[in-house]
């Protein structure tokens, strides 16, 4: 797995409050079997019903790094929210407060999912809307993000925060990676038949 220390990239404004999972990936693209081409259908009924949406706008295509508000990732608990918007290219999100599973899943996917100050928000909104290809960095080493001469303080759980700049966010990675070891465990258990 790959160690996550920092992200930089340009910003997308969101600067939303109570973005739930069903406006991040409505409800009709969980069918799919994998998550390829979930990236398209981000936000797509906000989209279709607002044609000046940030995700459909030329001048953030390239973006790598959402700036959220309060409660970002609310509602339902489906991986689909956040793998939606790592196929768009988000690597790192930026809000007041996220939902815990939302964040949960963020995490074990490897995308930052730091808080800043509604203060540092309004920032960051701002300098992205009148920049969009200033350079946004979130850093995990120090819990600051800097954009242009302006810099903020972020915060992520030291669990979080752990796992991701020591790359051990992938649980199921650490699961098969460590097969030989349980298979052996296992044998020593005296009710345990057999490995599968």
């Amino acid at each position: 797995m790959n160690k996550v220390e920092n992200i930089t990239g340009t910003g997308i404004p969101l600067l939303l409050d109570d973005i739930d999972t069903d406006r991040i990936i409505p409800a009709r693209f969980l069918r799919c079997v994998t998550f390829e081409g979930l990236g398209e259908h981000a936000f797509e009924d906000d989209r279709i019903q607002d044609p000046e949406h940030p995700f459909d706008k030329p001048e953030y295509q390239d973006a790598s790094i959402l700036v959220g508000g309060r409660n970002f990732g609310c509602g339902s608990s489906r991986e689909h929210a956040p793998q939606s918007l790592i196929r768009w290219g988000i690597k790192a999100i930026i809000a007041e407060s996220y939902a815990e599973i939302f964040f949960g899943n963020c995490t074990s996917l490897g995308v930052p999912a730091v808080c800043a100050s509604r203060q540092a928000l309004e920032a960051l909104d701002k300098a992205i809307k009148q920049n969009p290809k200033q350079e946004i960095t979130v850093d995990l080493l120090t819990m600051k993000i800097s954009c242009g001469d302006q810099q903020f303080d972020c915060t992520l759980p030291d669990n979080a925060r752990s796992a991701l700049i020591s790359g051990t966010y992938d649980f199921l990675a650490q699961l098969l990676k460590s097969t030989s070891e349980i298979k052996e465990r296992a044998a020593d258990v005296p009710y345990f038949t057999s490995f599968a």
